[in-house]
């Protein structure tokens, strides 16, 4: 029988930081289930109005706003384990800190901004969870507010993930004005159908069930259950009598469609083309809709990390099989850094989340591209993290990860962590992760040359290092001296001091 990790009682939240809607949910665990004890919506458009790739000011107000009530009912709850996830719009937006840092000040907590595919991957965890375990093949499909996510998947497993350039906020921009014209709701499916021209190829004949989450599509369920054109669902032919409906009105203001509600009107017809370009392209005849969605999947895919079931684990697992790592040395390479964190941890003030897990993912990652070339191999495990599908990971992890690789050895990526985009007290401990990593790669290449003896690691405030070996061991050891001497000057060009006595 599993090991149950998580007690009965426990409680999680999942935010979703959506370009259209932020949703959260809140949920008890009980015998291996999460029973929502409340869900929280709000349409906040947080795309509407981005232009040159820039949130519009008063769409960050509104969404700050929204974050301040969900804070509220949060304080309710002050024992659950929060994780919040923000998707395309502040993945797309060059001004995102401009949102993320007054929204994890609210929150008292770190925002993941999340890849298309690893959202789609997540979406399809919560529609999962909400089905029954059967074994048929499914096609799940989310529209948001910027992207649309396609899976395909088998129970709980995502085996294809796709995230496309099309939404319901997004694709207002065939609708000018607000106005509903043929010509207008042409161009925006034509424009979702050449997006699924990428990918039509890989779904269609794959799948037995077609499964529909979220708000578009259960608004048109919805709006076709109150017309009498469905019990239940959406079926491909009754979506042309649907738009015909819809055109009879000349401004997205006036829909009001019966079941529909009002907080949908304005993005009901862009929702529409996409959902005829998606029933068209995949030769979708029916589709079910579920109540899972995005949030429940970062429930679930909580609950997996605290019960010793970490997607991000089988990731790395998964990139050591593909490029033929060396496990065993990474593993030493491994255990000796982290012997090195834990001396160091309390006076860096790093954390055991993310910090450790971090350090003992590059640790085991550092040489992957020797896959490619010896020659730079740093730099190219650099680039292999950095685009990789790396299921679990958010975007600002996976920079992380890259960045360690690439600053194990030689001259520190300065510029690369300049440009990170993250609060300043995270990047200092990923610098000092990177001095642990550095250190360490060092010391257990010369160790089997030198034998280490028993040595003292001391942190110097928050930039700073002293390594201490027993009198006179260094003087003898003219190769260790020499590394440790070369190392002290390449941190000194970032302003970190290494010490070395002995």
């Amino acid at each position: 029988m599993k090991k149950q990790y998580t007690e009965d009682g426990a409680l999680f939240a999942a935010i979703d930081i959506g370009s259209n809607s932020f949703h959260m949910v809140i949920a008890k665990y009980y015998q291996g289930e999460l029973r929502p004890i409340a869900r929280i919506g709000d349409k906040v458009q947080l795309a509407a109005g981005m232009s040159a790739g820039m949130l519009a000011e008063d769409a960050i107000v509104r969404g700050l706003a929204c974050l301040q009530r969900l804070q509220q009912r949060l304080e309710a709850w002050p024992q659950l384990s929060l994780r919040v996830v923000a998707t395309n719009a502040v993945r797309a937006a060059k001004n995102a800190r401009d949102f993320i840092a007054p929204a994890e000040a609210i929150l008292g907590c770190s925002i993941e901004t999340i890849a298309g595919r690893e959202e789609a991957r997540l979406m399809y965890l919560g529609v999962a969870h909400s089905l029954a375990d059967d074994a048929e093949q499914r096609l799940v499909i989310d529209i948001g507010g910027g992207s649309t996510e396609v899976v395909l998947g088998q129970r709980f497993q995502s085996l294809l993930t796709e995230s496309l350039h099309m939404g319901c906020v997004s694709y207002l921009q065939y609708f000018p004005e607000g106005k509903i014209t043929r010509e207008g709701f042409q161009e925006a499916y034509n424009a979702a159908y050449r997006e699924l021209l990428k990918v039509r190829g890989q779904y269609l004949g794959r799948w037995q069930k077609c499964i529909g989450a979220s708000g578009t599509l259960l608004a048109i369920e919805q709006v076709l259950i109150q017309y009498d054109f469905s019990k239940s669902g959406i079926d491909h032919e009754n979506l042309v009598p649907l738009l015909e409906m819809l055109l009879t009105y000349e401004h997205l203001d006036e829909v009001s469609f019966q079941g529909l509600k009002e907080d949908r009107r304005q993005v009901f017809a862009s929702g529409l083309a996409i959902t005829m370009a998606l029933f068209d392209a995949l030769n979708i005849q029916r589709m079910s809709l579920s109540d899972g969605a995005l949030r429940e999947g970062v429930l679930y895919d909580q609950l997996g990390r605290s019960e010793q079931a970490d997607v991000r684990e089988h990731s790395v697992q998964a990139l050591e099989r593909r490029y033929d790592v060396d496990t065993s040395r990474a593993k030493a390479v491994e255990e000796f850094a982290l012997n090195m964190f834990d001396k160091v941890a309390a006076g860096w003030a790093l954390q055991a989340h993310p910090d450790r897990r971090l350090l003992v993912w590059a640790a085991r990652l550092h040489e992957i591209g020797l896959a490619v070339s010896h020659s730079h191999f740093h730099k190219h495990g650099e680039y292999l993290i950095r685009h990789a599908d790396l299921a679990g990971f958010s975007r600002g992890e996976q920079q992380g990860l890259a960045l360690l690789v690439r600053a194990h050895r030689r001259k520190f990526p300065a510029a690369i962590y300049a440009k990170l985009d993250w609060p300043a007290d995270s990047k200092r401990r990923l610098r000092c992760v990177a001095v642990i990593l550095r250190l360490t790669v060092l010391l257990k290449h010369l160790d089997p040359v030198e034998v280490l003896p028993q040595f003292g690691v001391e942190p110097v405030g928050d930039d700073g290092l002293r390594l201490t070996f027993p009198d006179g061991w260094l003087a003898n050891k003219p190769l260790t001296a020499a590394e440790l001497a070369q190392e002290s000057d390449s941190l000194a060009a970032i302003g970190f001091g290494l010490r070395v006595l002995g």
